[in-house]
């Protein structure tokens, strides 16, 4: 057995979004492997994630309103607390977006051009005359000009795979305010892999067959090398990511696929300051990575590659094990669509992580595409996890316990029995080793069934009476048996296998106790493992999860806010006020502005970021543009009908809306004077004179719903059916429009 250590890593997940189910496959194999290597005793450094940079957060942050720092801020804390939930045992989880991943891309990239591995192009590219800016990757959609799928991006195609060049693209889009494209020329810098190739093919073909490669990773690779390798842009013309260190690109940044793989290598140096311990250590550190199969080239060709053209000593890629796609319900997993199980769904379906990260190894798609479906999974936690293991644990020691005074009988061993126990160890063992994780579970399951047909086939209900010493021999071989089962359970379902241990007040034990047949004295309390999964529960899910995110999310929404508006209905008194209806309906909170900036796909839309007095900062769209400066408006405070139905404007989302008063004599839409509220301080929440105390509504209003309570100006004081708007005894004024509509 090589006793090498082992550092291992899984794909950095995109932080633009929740991951799935899909994602997790990568997260949860690399914890596998990293709890099984170090039970099995090898010095073992697990690192993962977030990679921030690049098109994918930058379009996500323009959606939602935000700089991409604080979507990526937002987004990592979500990650880590799935994976937490999940009890992923990272060494370190980190991100991309750091000083160390700049200084080590950078480092990297200069060795590699000193080397003559990086070249220069003048290059044809998409430019949106709207958004004025080049079409980097997501910027662009379009239809794949392989399958002819609707909705492939300008890097990839979801549907079937193939890695584009945005100007491949057929009827090309904005991906963000929807404009056709033009072409226009700009400069870009390629690695040059055609020149790298006699450096890369004797190290790839050797490593891929001394690191068994997963098939799929071999096949691959092989059809890169195959086909002609290209020389691939390794710059965007983008704001968010790694500014690159050559004269005349300044204003570009790196390609997120050359600089995301060395974020393993960064992450790792966020870790300890002695990274190059892993990294730069080849001849005694095996390099195992976790992978889904649409990002095996970057890391068995491009990683590799960039690596290799620094002249310098790596650690590089030993083992590749990269799976196929777990698809959902007979469809597709989409991360960027919402379709699935996500990782906070799953949190609030009540169902232990045990039993997804059971179901996940168990399905794990190694050799082909898995289907999730809500029957099948209900089948193996019921069928196997339940009634296998679940119910060997506790027929098992519950008899031990009635009938043997808790304590594990003493006897001989039933030699047949652990002759199998042993084959199977060794068999689970070399699974593992070689990180073939759903065959080393489903093996360690065989075994536990082989304990449930022997503790049926011994009887030990009539042989405790008939023949007292078989039944001990039995029960005390069974006891191992399950003991070992905790063991080799525990890097796929840990809070299980801990339980199970504790059942015999043994502690915790490691691979080498397999097999050791000693140390068992007594059991202790013994407690059912689960809880059956009822066909009613699962079509709840299976109701629940449906559609896509948004869909599920503006139902639950609608559905709130039926329930609200019935709920207002019945309590309303017949001679309700606008003003009661108001005060109970409608929440006014003034709030102080911090930034303002033009929105890039609106002439007239300022973009706001609010301090409302509340954790995060809320982001509205207002088109005052031809009103206010930037300047005018920065500092002051404004009030915010806060609880206002959100609403997009051209790609950016809105939480709310400004109160402005306007000219009644005007045109409509061509006078404008915001509400400053610089006398309030900010997450005040104002009233109406008179209010006392009113029970608030807990949903969003709708637009018309608002409207349809008129706020108006009556000699300067803001008022709602006569009664002034307000707080603490001062009340919102306008200054210029005094008698008028506000909206």
């Amino acid at each position: 057995m090589s006793v090498k250590k082992r550092l291992i890593t899984s794909a950095l997940p995109y932080v633009n979004n929740i991951p799935h189910l899909g994602n997790l496959t990568q997260v949860l194999s690399a914890d596998v492997f990293a709890r099984y290597c170090r039970s099995a005793g090898y010095e073992t450094m697990y690192v993962c994630g977030t990679d921030e940079y690049g098109t994918a957060s930058e379009t996500r942050a323009l959606k939602e309103g935000v700089t991409p720092r604080e979507l990526c801020d937002h987004y990592h804390r979500i990650h880590r607390d799935i994976y937490k939930w999940f009890n992923i045992s990272f060494d370190y989880f980190g991100r991309t977006s750091t000083p160390n991943q700049t200084e080590i891309v950078q480092h990297i990239f200069r060795k590699v051009d000193e080397n003559g591995y990086i070249s220069e192009k003048e290059i044809e590219q998409l430019y949106c005359p709207t958004c004025k800016r080049f079409l980097a990757d997501r910027f662009v959609e379009g239809k794949c000009p392989h399958c002819g799928s609707e909705g492939a991006r300008g890097d990839q195609c979801d549907a079937c795979g193939t890695l584009l060049d945005p100007t491949e693209l057929i009827e090309p889009r904005c991906s963000v305010c929807g404009t056709t494209p033009v072409s226009k020329r700009t400069r870009h810098l390629y690695i040059d892999l055609p020149k790298a190739l006699p450096l890369f093919k004797p190290w790839m073909e050797k490593k891929s067959q001394e690191g068994f490669w997963a098939k799929n990773a071999i096949q691959l690779t092989n059809s890169w090398v195959r086909d002609g390798l290209k020389e691939r842009c390794i710059t965007r013309d983008l704001k968010w990511g790694i500014p690159v260190p050559k004269e005349g690109y300044e204003d570009k940044v790196f390609y997120v696929w050359f600089d995301a793989p060395i974020g393993y290598i960064s992450i790792t140096s966020c870790a300890t300051e002695n990274w190059k311990y892993w990294w730069q250590d080849p001849d005694n550190t095996e390099l195992f990575q976790f992978i889904g199969k649409d990002n095996i080239p970057f890391h068995t060709v491009i990683f590799p590659i960039s690596l290799l053209a620094t002249g310098e000593k790596w650690t590089m890629l030993h083992h590749m094990s990269s799976t196929e796609y777990l698809n959902y319900e007979g469809g597709k997993f989409s991360k960027s669509r919402g379709i699935g199980v996500f990782g906070n769904d799953v949190q609030e379906t009540g169902i232990p992580a045990d039993c997804w990260r059971f179901y996940m190894f168990y399905n794990r798609p190694e050799n082909g595409d898995v289907n999730f479906s809500w029957k099948e999974f209900q089948q193996l936690i019921n069928g196997e996890l339940i009634g296998n293991l679940s119910n060997l644990v506790n027929r098992t020691l519950t008899f031990v316990s009635r009938f043997y005074d808790g304590k594990v009988p003493e006897g001989e061993l039933d030699q047949d029995l652990v002759g199998e126990m042993k084959a199977s160890e060794e068999k689970i063992t070399a699974l593992l080793e070689r990180a073939d994780e759903r065959d080393a579970l489903r093996a360690i399951f065989a075994l536990s069934d082989v304990g449930n047909r022997a503790f049926q086939a011994g009887e030990p209900w009539k042989a405790r009476k008939e023949n007292p010493e078989k039944a001990a021999s039995l029960l005390r071989t069974l006891c191992y048996l399950i003991r070992d089962l905790a063991i080799m359970i525990e890097p796929y379902i840990p809070s299980t296998s801990e339980r199970i241990l504790s059942f015999f007040s043994c502690g915790k034990k490691t691979w080498k106790d397999l097999s050791s047949f000693e140390g068992l004295d007594t059991i202790g309390n013994v407690s059912l493992l689960f809880e059956k999964l009822e066909d009613a529960r699962i079509e709840e899910l299976r109701n629940r999860y449906a559609g896509s995110q948004e869909e599920r999310e503006n139902k639950a929404e609608e559905k709130q806010s039926i329930k609200e508006e019935k709920k207002m209905n019945n309590e309303a008194v017949a001679d309700e006020t606008i003003a009661q209806q108001f005060a109970r309906r409608v929440t006014l909170k003034v709030s102080r502005i911090v930034e303002v900036e033009k929105h890039p796909n609106g002439d007239i839309l300022y973009i706001l970021k609010l301090d409302c007095g509340e954790p995060e900062l809320r982001t509205i769209v207002s088109s005052i543009v031809p009103y206010y400066t930037i300047d005018e408006l920065k500092g002051h405070n404004i009030v915010l009908v806060s609880n206002l139905k959100p609403a997009n404007f051209r790609g950016v989302k809105s939480y709310g809306m400004l109160l402005a008063a306007s000219d009644p004599e005007a045109p409509e839409h061509t006078t404008c004077e915001v509400l400053f509220a610089d006398e309030f301080e900010p997450g005040t929440v104002l009233e109406l004179d008179g209010q006392g105390e009113v029970e608030k509504a807990t949903t969003y209003i709708k637009p018309d719903h608002f409207f349809a309570m008129p706020i108006t100006a009556v000699d300067g004081v803001i008022t709602v059916d006569g009664k002034g708007i307000g707080f603490a005894g001062k009340h919102l004024t306008a200054k210029k429009y005094v008698n008028g509509p506000v909206g």
